[in-house]
């Protein structure tokens, strides 16, 4: 078994030092570090010698947050997975999280086995979300396989699907696409029964998977 190699960052100290206590007693789970915030643990992790495979990474953090840490580490060090963790689900932050490149969304009052599993999962197959995340986003393990070449989707349709994955409403969609609201409706009905998704959230993860859809181009 390959050890996980894991770093915490959180700005809340005492919880950072009670999940290394709790993810070091995780068999194949090594705790390289704690950053006290994004600064914090971009500074270590350019000054360190060995990479972690996965960061569990907190969003509301002074001096720079989580996003902002997320954009640098998929940028400097794209072979790192991270794993959102924090009290803040939602919607918005979870579709900003990943088009930045989380890999998973975790809430901070998940079971110990969950966050097992979850390390587990991330280092394993690249990605874990909570069955109450994945429930309002898409139903568990339906789009995994799909990839862009087995599903047509027409040009109008790959455009719906990337202004999707910002934060404009859709009737600002609507707007920049010159459709009318309900054209828009049907666009995104469409792309969910195409798709297997129940949600927004559900459309960015595929895109994400499916590379159609990168930081670089937020």
């Amino acid at each position: 078994m390959h050890t996980c190699k894991i770093v915490i960052c959180d700005d809340h100290v005492l919880f950072a030092q009670s999940l290394e206590a709790l993810v070091s007693t995780f068999e194949g789970c090594q705790v390289l570090f704690l950053a006290k915030n994004g600064k914090d643990l971009l500074d270590q992790l350019d000054q360190s010698k060995e990479l972690p495979n996965t960061i569990l990474l907190d969003y509301n953090m002074p001096v720079m947050d989580g996003y902002e840490a997320l954009l640098k580490i998929s940028e400097r060090y794209p072979t790192v997975k991270v794993i959102v963790l924090t009290i803040n689900q939602e919607e918005e932050v979870i579709i900003k999280m990943l088009r930045a490149g989380a890999r998973g969304f975790l809430s901070k009052d998940i079971h110990p086995k969950t966050l097992k599993n979850a390390l587990m999962e991330v280092h394993d197959s690249g990605y874990f979300f909570t069955e109450h995340i994945t429930a309002t986003m898409l139903s568990a393990g339906e789009n995994k396989g799909l990839k862009i070449d087995q599903i047509h989707l027409s040009e109008r349709e790959l455009d719906f699907l990337k202004l999707a994955c910002t934060d404009k409403t859709y009737k600002e969609i609507a707007e920049l696409m010159c459709l009318s609201p309900k054209t828009i409706d049907n666009y995104r009905d469409s792309l969910f029964k195409k798709l297997k998704v129940r949600s927004r959230i559900g459309l960015v993860l595929y895109a994400v998977r499916n590379h159609i859809i990168t930081a670089e181009t937020i």
